[in-house]
């Protein structure tokens, strides 16, 4: 394609030569997102004429060409240049339809033009940090959010609807007050509209929609602007999480989490989509005041149901279901496992039924102890790896979740995992020398339930490798046949080889402190002197 041609026929204002060759340009880099250097300066000249070109007033189909054109353009963060000025901003976002005068819809393909014009927002506030500090200056975000307000009872939804979400979520991921201005315009409110709307939801109750089981799975379309949806409510709701609610805020919350029980229940298409759908569903579960999530039980039951004591766990089986697919899936472990990880850990220390029915699946009773706690392909055996992972984050979150399985019982935690496993726990939590065998949360609900031991357990409890967690096989003895002299100079070749890896730094000495903590042995010495001190001049002084 000639750039110099096309910047030569705009300049002439020959309208059918801008026309066919702008075509030509948009079909041949239609899929291009990386771009040849050479060509840069040209493109850059193309970009500055075409934004003057745009703003002269051109009409209908040209004028859909002229945007699909840079839109291209706009993909290239070294050709950002003409689009970083608050003219060229402020052009495009009237075409968008977020400023006064913004007239592309009544003109024929104008909806297109619309629609690219909206990509070509996306792609500059992407990649430009000035476009998004001018998106807020230049109140654009007043303009979008009228917009996407006008656009939720359009019905079938329009075409630019999906970018116009994608630009809100762009916007309120990259600039914070942006962010906070969604939320006190009533964001919350507005995308739990958008959301019932994509849903197409019936009422039965006030926080209950009806789940035909031969509804029609959630339209790729719909899953897509769905997604966008919850993104952006994560954005604008993550904050919300520590916070106490008010009446009307607890209200609407519970409003749009029983929105997102549809969202966890209906399926999609492609098994990729419900998969991806349930995800951001699970991160803006994890990001909303906990208080509120109790709509997701609060379904009657009925014939089929999953049940806990007589409450609705259908979407707590959902969820278990997830995590199990996201641990044997093995990718992006942190990214994916930690939100629904958290989730499932403060669900459970604040709701019995819950963690009774978690529980039952993942740390059902200890039959087969013949096998070491992590190894397996089970979901107890998949977290338990987990809680020796390098991410610390990670292990974490898994740890915390069988901890609270156990109702935060050190000994009941350690003979499910063994201590070897449970080591890095404890030892965060200052309980490595046993101190205070159940140490419970402030939000811990906890039923009285016990945690009786099998027969299978009981036969073989007292030869459990309580570090392994397992009945280990009888091992020969290292030492047999050897003299006392043997064993003494082994014991003293040993000692030298420890000291030696500790002068070298390669290890350490560790003990457990009063408060259950790990310290170095230097620093208990250190002090346990003076306390030695203190406790002999208090008994020097009792003989006077």
């Amino acid at each position: 394609v000639d750039l110099d041609g096309i910047i030569q026929c705009i300049k002439q204002g020959d309208e059918h030569g801008v026309h066919t060759q702008l075509q030509q340009f948009n079909k041949e880099f239609a899929q291009c997102f990386f771009f040849d250097a050479e060509e840069r300066e040209r493109r850059k000249n193309l970009a500055v004429v075409l934004l003057r070109f745009v703003r002269t007033g051109v009409k209908g189909h040209l004028l859909r060409v002229c945007l699909r054109s840079l839109r291209i353009l706009s993909r290239d963060k070294k050709v950002l240049g003409p689009f970083v000025t608050d003219a060229a901003l402020l052009t495009v976002a009237r075409h968008a339809g977020l400023t006064a005068g913004g007239d592309a819809g009544d003109d024929a393909g104008g909806s297109d033009a619309e629609f690219y014009a909206m990509k070509v927002l996306c792609n500059v506030v992407y990649n430009s940090v000035w476009a998004q500090e001018r998106f807020s200056s230049l109140r654009l975000m007043c303009g979008l959010v009228e917009r996407l307000s006008a656009s939720i009872s359009c019905s079938p939804p329009s075409s630019v609807q999906f970018y116009e979400l994608r630009l809100v979520f762009l916007i309120t991921a990259l600039r914070p007050e942006l962010r906070t201005q969604l939320q006190q315009e009533g964001g919350v409110s507005i995308l739990t509209a958008a959301l019932e709307n994509c849903l197409e939801v019936q009422w039965k109750d006030q926080y209950e929609c009806v789940l035909a089981p031969d509804a029609p799975p959630i339209s790729l379309e719909a899953s897509q602007r769905i997604i966008e949806i919850l993104k952006i409510l994560f954005n604008i709701t993550y904050s919300t999480h520590r916070q106490e609610p008010s009446e009307d805020d607890a209200a609407l919350y519970r409003h749009l989490v029983a929105l997102l029980r549809v969202c966890l229940m209906k399926q999609c298409l492609l098994a990729d989509d419900t998969d991806d759908l349930q995800g951001h569903t699970v991160n803006l579960l994890s990001a909303l005041p906990l208080q509120c999530l109790d709509v997701l039980l609060m379904v009657p039951l009925e014939p089929g149901s999953e049940q806990c004591r007589g409450v609705n766990m259908d979407c707590v089986h959902t969820l278990v279901l997830f995590m199990e697919r996201r641990l044997e899936s093995g990718e992006k472990m942190k990214e994916k496992l930690t939100p629904i990880l958290n989730l499932l850990t403060e669900s459970c220390r604040a709701h019995r039924e819950t963690r009774r029915y978690i529980k039952n699946h993942i740390l059902p009773p200890l039959r087969d102890v013949t096998h070491r706690p992590e190894e397996g392909t089970t979901m107890k055996s998949r977290l338990i790896r987990l809680m020796t992972h390098l991410d610390t984050d990670l292990k974490h979150c898994a740890a915390d979740l069988i901890f609270v399985l156990c109702k935060e019982n050190v000994s009941r935690f350690v003979k499910h995992t063994g201590y070897g496993n449970a080591a890095g726990l404890l030892a965060s939590r200052g309980l490595l020398g046993g101190q205070g065998l159940r140490t419970l949360s402030p939000e811990g609900q906890y039923s009285s339930d016990s945690d009786s031991d099998t027969e299978e357990y009981r036969k073989v409890k007292d030869r459990i490798n309580p570090v392994t967690g397992r009945v280990e096989s009888p091992q020969p003895d290292p030492m047999e046949g050897m003299s006392e002299e043997e064993k003494e100079e082994e014991a003293r070749r040993l000692l030298l080889l420890f000291n030696k890896a500790a002068k070298d730094n390669l290890i350490q000495a560790m003990g457990v402190d009063a408060e259950g903590k790990l310290v170095s042995m230097s620093g208990l010495m250190e002090k346990s002197i003076p306390e030695q001190r203190d406790s002999g001049s208090d008994n020097d002084g009792g003989e006077n």
